[in-house]
């Protein structure tokens, strides 16, 4: 988390982020945040690949239009991890989970690889 300084206060001192914007900022549920947030860009991207309509996409998701647009800004207070999940098999593509031991040297994690 960046820390600034007033005007002619010196330099800025900044700290090395985590890796978890949401945990940098204190936010509950980071995690999920951060998991959510990587399936919603993966998602996005294979929307635009598909250069439909957002009510186009929605018919093809299973979607309201209003949620196909709330997906796309990534507004994803009303979408859990599952959901997101379900709606690349509704675009044709598996979804593997993936779970293993970890190496001491760091903390557990959740991560997406689109």
């Amino acid at each position: 988390m960046a820390k600034s300084a007033k005007a002619g206060a010196g330099p800025e001192q900044i700290e090395q982020g985590s890796g978890n914007v949401f945990a940098d900022l204190g936010l509950p549920d980071s995690g999920e945040r951060k998991t959510k947030l990587r399936l919603a860009y993966a998602l996005n991207r294979m929307v635009e690949k598909e250069g439909l309509s957002q009510t186009a996409i929605a018919g093809r998701l299973g979607l309201t239009q209003p949620k196909v647009s709330a997906l796309l800004n990534y507004k994803l207070r009303g979408f859990s991890t599952e959901r997101l999940m379900q709606l690349f098999l509704a675009l044709d593509c598996d979804v593997k989970i993936v779970v293993g031991k970890k190496p001491k040297s760091r903390a557990a994690t959740i991560s997406v690889v689109a």
